[in-house]
């Protein structure tokens, strides 16, 4: 019973912390009996009430005093009510009982529905308790348009941020995002806030998610803080790329190298360039003029060191690489001075772990306790996926003999989408670390897994790799598949056979070369799908013969193009397949002109769609009945699916690893009809396949053969080939020690 009020408050307060809400709400019930008038008792009766799942008697219990208020004290109780509200949300987010504070928050919506601070609270609260229907309801509760008209009001900025960045985090694709963030723009107290934010969030959704579109979105709304952010248009550049909008992709990449000033910077700029030109195709005398940019940029680097640069600097210097063996054949001019370059990548890399404290030298015990023990292999690589390194690593990975060797796999930058290929991966992986972009935190892992053999599979074409591979976590390190040797010297080995590379090689690579006996790649075959295309839907008679080249836009090249339309022009009643990713129009201009030149009638090419299926691709390759391979940059992937689905290939060799790669393995596949050593060479066998049907036929017979004997097709074969130099390149190493 009610005798003294402060002390019932207080009593009636302690009652409420205790969660004990009957006796807290019998007080406040006689407290209301005794003073009816004193309006405050309701709202703490109904929040009672309302704890206690009674929400349609909370609601009551508010209503009933409001119902003889006039319209002022009506918005003074309101305001009264929300206050006692908003202080037991605070309380409950405090104490981190979520699903509470969401509850009382979802009445102060009722009370207020346009506050909008509030409603911010409620988005956080919703991805905490994972209450995505609340999020869905984001356009009906009209926040876009609040912050849109209120930007003078009382919204805390800090909070909007907040929510802005767990949407991005939590919810990275929703569809509300791109609209938030716009949203939000005004609201940032600074542009590095905004910078550092979105583009964190583009990282993720483009390269993690590979949703290019929707990152370059993201960019774009930073652009109209800071136009000029070099490190926003880098991405930029990438992103538009990435989602094949070509033109925007070169664009954006020339303003960045336009607006660039340290030579590092410079390098990175033309190789965004050279990037989208040669994504796009067709683009060849910029490409030519940019190309030798690089270089001269390059060389200019190499004579002004010592230049010192951030981690994120240091990153980009080994990818612009990647463009010039596309363009020419000249290994002995290209690695000296890639390797130059690759020295100072790995000389800062080394620098700036050490200034970290960070040190991966291994003692490594006796010899003799090794007899016993499994050697510990790693392999490193971003593309154990729907990827090319995907597709042919895995034979390796199915063979491997588990009671010899411990296997771990360090997934880099682990692609958060649904990838039956990669989820294979995680099955055969032996142990399997998922990663992310850290090169260090990936260091850090390989190092405390005692790794013995680490295997690089991505070379130059991702940074993080590579500065991994330059920080030296295994006491062996080994490139093999995913490109050419990268050059970096805290890298031992370099995985060839005896044709992808010429003899005098060890001449001009700075990894020892370790030759496999046959063949530095093997496969058991691929899966086939249901062809989807048929020469009666391309207009081509039935008598036909039909070439097929399928690249990317960056392996066309103007001479190689040059050589197959002589071709199609002395084969009689023949036709050009034409199938790649690429920017279309381009493309297709680049071709026709060439043709045009040769004299060749441009209707005899056909431009054929992207499947997204690899197993009707491979089905679709048996329209061809032949195939004419790239030059100077070969195919790899594709020229094993054409000899798998025994068709003739045409090749140029060359004296680079990119321009062996279809020999190396047509001679593994027991054929050599069709391997050109010479430019005449290339277009006389591209014209004796097209006219001599039986040679053709003999051709794929041989190929079919092959199946069943060729080291070409024998993945444990090559499994147990690899197993063996792993286990020579440990025994050499420890007779050292």
């Amino acid at each position: 019973m009610i005798t003294n009020t402060y002390n019932w408050q207080i009593q009636a307060e302690e009652y409420f912390v205790q969660e004990n809400y009957f006796q807290a709400s019998k007080l406040y019930e006689q407290a209301i009996a005794i003073e009816p008038n004193t309006i405050s008792y309701y709202w703490h009766l109904g929040l009672i009430l309302l704890l206690q799942g009674q929400e349609a008697e909370a609601q009551m219990t508010w209503m009933l005093p409001m119902t003889e208020a006039d319209e002022e004290q009506l918005q003074i109780w309101t305001n009264e009510l929300f206050q006692v509200l908003q202080i037991e949300a605070e309380r409950r987010e405090h104490l981190s009982e979520y699903s509470i504070a969401w509850l009382v928050r979802q009445h102060i919506r009722e009370i207020n529905p346009s506050e909008i601070n509030n409603l911010l609270h409620i988005l956080l609260l919703s991805l905490k308790l994972e209450k995505f229907e609340d999020i869905e309801d984001l356009r009906e509760w009209g926040l876009i348009k609040f912050l849109n008209e209120q930007q003078s009001t009382n919204i805390s900025a800090e909070l909007l941020i907040q929510v802005l960045k767990e949407f991005l985090s939590n919810v990275p694709l929703h569809p509300i995002n791109l609209n938030l963030a716009e949203a939000c723009l005004p609201y940032f107290p600074d542009a590095y806030q905004s910078f550092d934010l979105l583009l964190t969030s583009a990282l993720k959704i483009g390269h993690t998610l590979l949703q290019p579109v929707l990152a370059s979105s993201l960019l774009e709304l930073h652009l109209r803080l800071e136009p000029k952010n070099v490190e926003i248009l880098r991405h930029l550049a990438t992103f538009y790329q990435d989602a094949r909008n070509y033109s925007q992709g070169i664009e954006t990449a020339r303003l960045c190298y336009s607006l660039s000033e340290g030579l590092a910077d410079k390098i990175f700029a033309l190789h965004l360039l050279l990037r989208g030109l040669m994504s796009a195709g067709g683009y060849w005398q910029e490409i030519c003029t940019t190309c030798q940019e690089l270089e001269a940029v390059c060389q200019q680097f190499i004579q002004a060191q010592p230049i010192a640069l951030e981690e994120a600097r240091i990153l980009r210097l080994l990818s612009p690489s990647f463009a010039i063996p596309h363009i020419k054949d000249a290994p002995v001019e290209f690695r000296a001075i890639h390797n130059k370059v690759a020295e100072i990548f790995n000389n800062d890399i080394q620098a700036l772990a050490q200034s970290q404290g960070k040190n991966y030298v291994r003692q490594i015990v006796q010899p003799r306790t090794y007899k016993s023990k499994k050697l510990r292999i790693g392999y490193i690589s971003y593309a154990l996926r729907n990827h090319s390194v995907g597709w042919l690593a895995r034979w390796l990975f199915q063979h491997h003999n588990r009671d010899k060797f411990d296997i771990h796999t360090y997934f880099v930058n682990y692609k958060l989408v649904n990838d039956y290929l990669q989820d294979w991966y995680l099955t055969q992986a032996g142990q399997a670390h998922i990663l992310g972009m850290s090169g260090l935190e990936i260091a850090d892992q390989i190092y405390q897994d005692e790794i013995d053999i680490l295997i690089d599979l991505d070379s130059i074409t991702l940074d993080v790799t590579s500065e991994v591979m330059a920080l030296k976590p295994a006491p062996i390190q080994v490139t093999w598949l995913g490109w050419d040797a990268s050059g970096i010297p805290a890298i031992d080995y370099f995985i060839a056979d005896p044709y992808v590379l010429p003899n005098d090689a060890q001449d001009y690579y700075t990894e020892k070369i370790w030759r496999l006996p046959q063949t530095y790649i093997a496969v058991d075959g691929f899966e086939v799908g249901v062809p989807t295309l048929r020469r009666d839907d391309l207009d081509i008679p039935i008598d036909a013969v039909v070439y097929l080249s399928a690249q990317r836009g960056y392996k066309r090249h103007p001479e190689t193009i040059k050589w197959q339309m002589q071709i199609i022009k002395e084969v009689p009643n023949s036709y050009f397949l034409i199938k790649g990713p690429a920017e279309e129009e381009t493309i297709k201009r680049f071709f026709y002109q060439i043709a045009q030149e040769e004299g060749v009638d441009c209707s005899r090419l056909r431009f054929l769609p992207q499947v997204h299926s690899e197993s009707v691709h491979r089905a679709n390759l048996g329209i061809a009945d032949i195939v004419l391979d790239t030059f100077p940059y070969n195919g790899a992937t594709t020229t094993l699916e054409t000899l798998w689905m025994g068709i003739p290939l045409v090749t140029r060799v060359g004296e680079q690893f990119a321009a062996r790669n279809s020999y190396t393995m047509m001679m593994n596949a027991g054929i050599t009809e069709g391997i050109a050593w010479t430019d005449e060479e290339y277009i006389e066998w591209g014209v004796r396949l097209g006219k001599d049907e039986a040679l053709r036929q003999q051709v794929a017979l041989k190929l079919k053969a092959s199946r069943q004997t060729a080291p070409l097709w024998n993945g444990k074969q090559f499994t147990r080939e690899m197993e063996k130099a792993y286990e020579q390149m440990w025994q050499r190493y420890i007779e050292k020690k």
